[in-house]
């Protein structure tokens, strides 16, 4: 078992995505919602665009387990397996608010090493290899792009506002931005969108992608309870949260710890 997957298994899967980005734009403003036991939102659409991704990667990566936030959310014992978000941002998805997801991560011995992030009503695909790099709609991404956006946002999720509750006391640093998807909001640090990013309650499905993307742009982690890389084969994933903070740089990481801690407060 390889490390990376063959042109062919690439070619492959992104006749996938195409084909899972068609039908979502297709879908898209035709949509009606239920909501999950956890009160979230989740849509036809939803469940097909899983259905079709776990069985694609199964045919493109025999042998290789899928977790997907539709299907199984147990760690896969595989060395090799894929974390799936099929439609990141079904809230805005279901409302008409054009500004989603698709999020495909391929982990080896529990850490992303290519990752597929797809904003169909964009038609933009972000890609990350280990170690090469990412792309956006095949132009390479680099760090220097990145750093050369003067961005003074902030973006959090709607959770970790709460943070401007507990240091009401201070002056928030920064502009905030929520764009109600949590891989996109992370990914947008790496894009120079926003200088930072904190996300309190995130499963592993909604950053699995974008942990990749910002490693590769350089861009500091700092997970602020647990660390997935530690997660375990066979584990379930389904209540569990990796509260993190992403920044453009370690000084403005520090810069805003302090407000990514007081989310861990009682």
């Amino acid at each position: 078992m390889t490390n990376l997957l063959r042109p062919d298994q690439l070619s492959s899967l992104d006749g996938l995505l195409d084909r899972v980005a068609d039908r979502q734009r297709l879908d898209f403003g035709h949509i009606v919602s239920d909501v999950k036991p956890d009160g979230t939102l989740i849509t036809a659409c939803d469940r097909w665009s899983d259905s079709a991704l776990v069985e694609g990667l199964s045919e493109i990566a025999p042998g290789e387990g899928v977790l997907s936030e539709e299907g199984s959310q147990n760690m896969p014992d595989s060395n090799a397996c894929w974390i799936v978000d099929p439609l990141d941002g079904t809230t805005n998805f279901a409302a008409g608010i054009p500004y989603w997801a698709i999020s495909v991560a391929r982990f080896v011995d529990g850490r992303p090493v290519q990752a597929f992030l797809d904003v169909p009503a964009l038609r933009q695909r972000i890609v990350a290899i280990r170690g090469q790099g990412a792309w956006r709609n095949g132009k390479k991404l680099t760090e220097k792009s990145r750093s050369a956006v003067t961005s003074s946002c902030v973006s959090l999720c709607s959770r970790s506002i709460r943070v401007l509750q507990r240091r009401h006391q201070q002056s928030f640093p920064g502009k905030i931005r929520l764009l109600g998807v949590a891989s996109l909001n992370l990914v947008s640090v790496a894009m120079g969108q926003t200088v930072a990013a904190l996300e309190a309650t995130p499963k592993i499905w909604d950053l699995a992608a974008a942990w990749l993307v910002l490693e590769e742009l350089g861009c500091p982690v700092c997970w602020l309870k647990t660390d997935p890389s530690s997660v375990r084969p066979g584990e379930d994933l389904a209540e569990v949260g990796f509260p993190v903070l992403t920044a453009g740089s370690a000084a403005e990481l520090e810069h805003l710890l302090p407000w990514g801690k007081s989310l861990l407060q009682p």
